[in-house]
């Protein structure tokens, strides 16, 4: 017997107004199950991923997280679920280790010094520790973006485009981590344009278009690597 749905979405419409970004998105991700979302630019990727953990409102449908309405107020939502989209949320009179160090300590992480330390030397920004956001690249603020939401356990862990301003080898860390979390029993959602990536970790693909539809993983990376599968 399959695992129950960790977040799942039934005739789901979303978009801005009265008008559709997307077909209608029915899916579903389970405990230790990777969803790679895919599509072209402009396609509504991450407007589906907001809409199906309630950043906002749908047009039609539903999504639920375990068996209740998704409600992104809800304590236990909040508690349950880590989300890193590309925008810049910080405190900023915290240090990077501060930062990461207020999270730990909210979602009631044992030892959060150490687990700073880790996501710290993790995601190569240890030498930036004690700098401020406005001190920080581009690159070094995506990479304490991660470092917050990996630091912290979760049910359900959203990415949208992780890759984003990383190098090679702090990509295939990042896969390597999505595995692991995976692994560990956490449903993960992973929006990217990195055929890579999604090879790497995903476990089933959805295609975001005017049809929305599931595809084999080699044929979503052939998707937005122009090839074919």
């Amino acid at each position: 017997m399959s695992a129950p749905a960790v977040l799942s979405a039934r005739d789901l419409r979303c978009g801005y107004g009265a008008t559709p970004v997307c077909g209608p998105v029915t899916t579903s991700v389970a405990p230790g199950e990777v969803l790679g979302i895919v599509g072209f630019n402009g396609a509504g990727k991450s407007t589906v991923v907001r809409t199906m953990i309630g950043r906002q409102p749908p047009l039609d449908g539903e999504c639920r997280f375990r068996d209740l309405l998704v409600d992104d107020r809800a304590a236990s939502f909040r508690a349950a679920v880590s989300c890193v989209f590309d925008e810049d949320a910080f405190f900023p009179s915290l240090t990077a280790a501060e930062h990461l160090e207020l999270v730990a300590r909210g979602h009631g992480v044992p030892e959060p010094v150490q687990a700073v330390r880790r996501e710290l030397d993790a995601f190569g920004i240890t030498a930036v520790a004690d700098a401020l956001p406005t001190e920080l690249s581009s690159g070094q603020r995506r990479r304490l973006l991660l470092a917050a939401g990996f630091i912290r356990p979760a049910e359900l862990l959203v990415l949208d485009e992780p890759e984003q301003r990383l190098d090679p080898v702090m990509r295939e860390l990042m896969g390597d981590r999505i595995r692991a979390r995976a692994a560990g029993g956490c449903a993960v959602v992973v929006v990217t344009h990195a055929p890579d990536l999604l090879l790497a970790t995903a476990s089933t693909c959805l295609v975001i278009a005017d049809e929305v539809r599931r595809v084999p993983v080699a044929e979503g990376a052939a998707l937005i690597s122009g090839t074919r599968a």
